[in-house]
């Protein structure tokens, strides 16, 4: 009886695993404008966002500087995707960059430099 009880629990654990990785299937996108000027703005911020927990992807355009990040919501959120586009030196939307990050960029990917396409 005892075996009983100790397979069905494991086999509950195992259900409620399964149900909380099939939430992650489908993740959500969002558009976040950014500060980027050139090619080599759209490698550091692509790069970056792939260290982050949760997104699937983050593509961007750099004539309309729109970065595309798909994420799962159950690992992150778009304020946390803003601040680290914010930690790379980049602004996003409405969030500046950090400064010391913005101080770290190449000339050619710092906004008051003007538009340079790498």
């Amino acid at each position: 009886m005892k075996t009983i009880k100790s397979i069905l629990t494991i086999v509950a654990l195992l259900g409620f695993t399964f149900s909380g990785q099939a939430q992650d299937k489908n993740p959500e996108e969002i558009k976040i404008k950014t500060s980027s000027v050139c090619n080599m703005c759209k490698k550091t911020i692509e790069k970056s966002m792939a260290y982050e927990k949760g997104v699937k992807s983050a593509i961007l355009d750099v004539d309309s500087q729109v970065l595309t990040v798909a994420f799962f919501p159950s690992k992150t959120n778009p304020d946390k995707l803003r601040k680290a586009v914010t930690l790379t030196g980049y602004d996003a939307d409405q969030v500046p960059a950090n400064e010391r990050a913005y101080n770290k960029l190449e000339d050619c990917c710092k906004k008051d430099k003007g538009i340079h396409k790498n």
